[in-house]
């Protein structure tokens, strides 16, 4: 086993060290120093091996750093590169003084939108506004509202359906907003294809569709207090920018990485965005990863471990103690164009099963104290929802497991949240296709206004 994985090391090594690093996009404020965990567990023999022979990256030129400023630099070159677009790139200078859902910026993005439909539309605005990242900081986000040609024939002014796409990437050019607004050959992440035809169909409706980039400015994939923070600020942006929808209806629907998206936004609502209380009439969440702890320990080392290590690279955007951790051969990976991955790339990644150790300086790092912090930080089920819920999970899911979102779904019930719960057809891709009538019957009459069912257990 050690000989094997000895093997993988020279891989990844021989396929990073030739690159030049690109520059990472402008971080804002710099990174506060990393707080102090109790002792972790020593490096094994091969993590040891590791540091031996692999040095850590040059970051910066001049003399040898100190810890905390190589720490600083590494925390730097391991974020996206600059798209180009100061859109996504300037971090404004004011952002304290804003509140969350302040406008900072806007752009029509009609002609670049409509090339990526299938339907027609009247009008695609790119928002940028104040929001709040994973620790409680300013910062900002960017999301994307089509307004369609078609007529609403519902109650009330035209509704608005809150797409949690999938991103599920570490290059900010992958984000819908990048997408819809640059040329259809820019860059195109051909994730995004796969879940199109959802949003034409909310369009023919008469739906508007937001499409929040709800990674966040730093593309910190999975990571849910950051996700849940933009796709509500998303709302009340559009609510300031746009008045035609200062009093529509508003629910948001999300699969696999964009259902932790939508689900963080129904367990923060109540503490975050209160004044959304009357707004937000539902949210629906499929394929959801509510149990970080177990999902770490489910994908270490299994076929699913290259979107478990994007994953870590994202979460460490927003949680930088984590980079103290990552041994020399872990440097060089997150700082090579690895950083700038699309989600079509991460899966492919993780075929050989690479465990998590691999990347680390302490052994059994997924039980260590930094992990169990990370855990209590990303977990949002002691929360109540502030909306009904849909949740919904494929039969023969091999990657997710059903039992963690069915307790979650419980504890929901015991709370006294409305909620709904569907067991569809099919494993993790092809169940997203098998729950679209039920969930589209749900989202559809949450924007009509309609009281939402509840199929919990009566409460004795």
């Amino acid at each position: 086993m050690r000989g094997f994985l000895a093997i993988v090391v020279a891989v990844l090594v021989g396929c990073v060290l030739s690159v030049e690093q690109p520059a990472g996009a402008d971080p804002g404020p710099n990174i506060a120093p990393p707080p102090v965990f109790p002792v972790n567990s020593p490096p094994s023999p091969l993590q040891s091996w590791i540091d031996h022979n692999i040095k850590a990256p040059q970051l910066t030129a001049g003399p040898a750093q100190s810890p905390a400023d190589h720490q600083a630099a590494l925390w730097r070159a391991m974020l996206s590169s600059p798209t180009g677009d100061r859109m996504f790139d300037a971090w404004p200078a004011n952002l304290a003084a804003l509140k969350p859902g302040q406008i900072i910026e806007s752009r029509d993005v009609t002609a670049t939108t409509a090339q990526h439909m299938t339907v027609p539309i009247r009008r695609a605005v790119l928002l940028k506004f104040r929001s709040t990242s994973a620790t409680g900081t300013p910062s900002f986000g960017t999301a994307t509202l089509i307004t369609p040609a078609a007529a609403w024939s519902g109650p009330g002014p035209r509704p608005v359906e809150v797409n949690a796409m999938p991103i599920n990437a570490l290059g900010m050019h992958c984000t819908p907003g990048y997408q819809l607004s640059h040329n259809l050959f820019d860059r195109t992440n051909t994730d995004l294809v796969w879940f199109m035809p959802a949003l034409y169909a909310s369009l023919n409706q008469g739906h508007a569709v937001l499409l929040p980039d709800h990674e966040g400015p730093l593309m910190a994939y999975g990571e849910p207090n950051v996700s849940g923070h933009m796709v509500l600020d998303s709302i009340r942006a559009v609510r300031n920018a746009l008045p035609e929808f200062g009093d529509s209806r508003y629910a948001v629907v999300g699969y696999s990485g964009g259902a932790i998206a939508a689900y963080a936004a129904a367990m923060l609502q109540r503490e975050y965005a209160p004044d959304l209380s009357r707004v937000l009439t539902g949210v629906a969440s499929g394929g959801l990863v509510t149990d970080y702890r177990d999902i770490a320990h489910r994908f270490n080392g299994w076929i699913a471990s290259g979107i478990m290590l994007s994953v870590s690279t994202a979460i460490a955007r927003e949680h930088p103690e984590m980079l103290q951790y990552m041994n020399n051969l872990a440097q060089w990976v997150v700082t090579s164009p690895t950083h700038d991955l699309c989600g079509d790339a991460d899966g492919p990644l993780g075929v050989v099963g690479i465990p998590m150790d691999i990347a680390a300086n302490i052994s059994n790092s997924l039980d260590s104290p930094t992990a169990e912090n990370l855990y209590r930080q990303m977990d949002l089920t002691n929360r109540t929802s502030g909306v009904p819920l849909y949740l919904y999970h494929g039969s023969w899911d091999p990657w997710i497991p059903i039992e963690d979102v069915q307790r979650m779904y419980g504890e929901q019930c015991s709370r006294g949240v409305p909620a709904v719960f569907r067991t569809v057809p099919g494993e993790h891709l092809s169940s997203y296709v098998t729950s679209y009538p039920g969930l589209s019957d749900w989202i559809n009459a949450r924007l009509r206004g309609e009281p939402a069912p509840s199929e919990c257990p009566a409460r004795r």
